[in-house]
């Protein structure tokens, strides 16, 4: 907090300061689809996330009618190792309701901006003091109601908070629609290996006389008739391989105890995503080694079924990186491009196959490498493998391109937030302060 800059207190300036509750019977009332209930999974700082979120019947939503989300409500998780992460509520999921583990903060809006106050919570500053909050004389990090109403924010006028809000909201809304144009790139290459090594649909309009909807020349690549395999009809001149004779399984990297190398964390292994983020260098001890243009895939439950798998493009040329023991490596051998391993790791099939050759005790069940041996997979064409190649590595470029531009925006981002709120920039003075901090 920047000199004799007021503050306002919490508890002052919100309607409502309350966590939720899991409706009777626990895991075993969610249902497929129904009323939204909010967990601390959900919550990550600055973002919603929609993986793992749960839903009820609307008579266990009336029992927690008391914990209803509003349209811009302020959601912090209050316990566990996730304890003060804070976001708005996304409004794509209302109706909904917040489990015990989730604290809804709902401003007066004439006092309080909303989306300044979330902005509020994440300033670093703030992130430490109340992770020292939560963690103080107790065996697990909670946040009480008592504590949220005490917090103290620095004050601004509301215009001010607005304007404020606004910037930081502009550079989040660019770092979204990035995030959801990689989520349509990724969609868009794994529709298209399905379609053409799983479906076999250019094959299968070509033998039914119909248009394949590509362009003659990559439609001139497909055979237009079918021939029969141990996998049932496969287009004629393809041939079933097992996996092991077109990709590489944990292929050997030279890498020695002490190195210091790039290393992915299973935490930061995507679900559903190709891309990787949150590498660090870390002194090589123990695990799975890889390069540029490998697959990874997570083999130990509840990873694997989670879908824990994502394709290397994070390291140098000639670098090896590492992580847990519990991956195992694939590498396309060649004609077939590196991005085939990481799409057939992403097919139904292929997951299903992994999962049903798990083995171990409960809880700790894992796949083991050698049952890739087994595995049969359809080998395309050459020439059809090198044009799904040259397409997915320029999906695979472009995705790269704008999670770096991402970065950094949240760089720009997480600076103009320390100085915007702390006051340290006059928002008045923004336009000249903002042509040093983008320089």
């Amino acid at each position: 907090m920047a000199g004799e800059q007021r503050t306002i207190r919490l508890g002052d300036v919100c309607d409502k300061i309350g966590s939720g509750a899991t409706p009777r019977g626990g895991g075993d009332v969610y249902i497929p689809q129904g009323i939204s209930l909010i967990r601390s999974q959900n919550i990550y700082n600055y973002e919603f996330h929609r993986d793992g979120l749960a839903y009820i019947t609307e008579d266990h939503a009336k029992e927690l009618s008391n914990v209803e989300i509003l349209p811009k409500d302020v959601l912090l998780n209050i316990t566990g190792d996730s304890v003060a992460r804070c976001c708005m509520v996304a409004e794509d999921v209302l109706p909904a309701r917040v489990n015990q583990h989730v604290a809804i903060i709902r401003p007066v809006h004439s006092k309080l901006n909303p989306q300044y106050l979330m902005y509020s919570l994440v300033n670093p500053s703030m992130q430490q003091y109340l992770l020292a909050l939560a963690g103080a004389g107790a065996t697990r990090n909670a946040l009480t109601k008592g504590m949220i109403e005490d917090l103290e924010i620095p004050f601004h006028p509301i215009p001010i908070q607005g304007r404020i809000a606004e910037i930081l909201g502009s550079l989040d809304r660019k770092i979204e629609l990035n995030r959801k144009t990689n989520e349509t790139l990724e969609a868009m290459a794994r529709t298209l290996f399905k379609s053409w090594f799983i479906d076999f649909d250019p094959v299968r309009a070509k033998f039914e006389g119909r248009d394949t909807g590509l362009p003659k020349e990559i439609a001139d690549l497909f055979p237009d008739e079918f021939q029969g395999s141990e996998l049932g009809e496969i287009p004629k001149g393809w041939c079933v391989v097992p996996l092991i004779q077109a990709i590489e399984v944990n292929p050997f990297r030279p890498l020695h105890k002490g190195d210091v190398a790039p290393y992915l964390d299973m935490a930061n292994m995507p679900t559903t995503t190709a891309r990787a983020n949150g590498i660090i260098e870390r002194v090589f001890g123990s695990g799975m080694r890889f390069i540029q243009g490998d697959t990874l895939v997570a083999r130990i439950t509840p990873c694997l079924e989670n879908g824990k798998t994502c394709f290397v493009d994070f390291l140098d040329e000639n670098k090896i990186g590492w992580g847990s023991t519990e991956y195992i490596v694939f590498r396309s051998k060649p004609p077939l491009p590196l991005e085939f391993s990481y799409f057939l790791a992403r097919t139904d099939n292929f997951r299903s196959f992994a999962i049903s050759n798990m083995t171990g005790t409960s809880g700790r069940q894992r796949v083991p490498a050698d049952c890739f041996n087994q595995y049969l997979m359809v080998l395309p064409s050459t020439k059809v493998t090198e044009t799904f190649g040259q397409i997915s590595s320029s999906v695979m470029r472009q995705m790269k391109i704008n999670d770096k531009q991402s970065q950094t925006l949240v760089s720009n981002r997480d600076l103009l937030l320390l100085k915007l709120i702390s006051g340290e920039i006059d928002i008045r003075n923004f336009e000249n302060e903002s042509k040093v901090i983008f320089k």
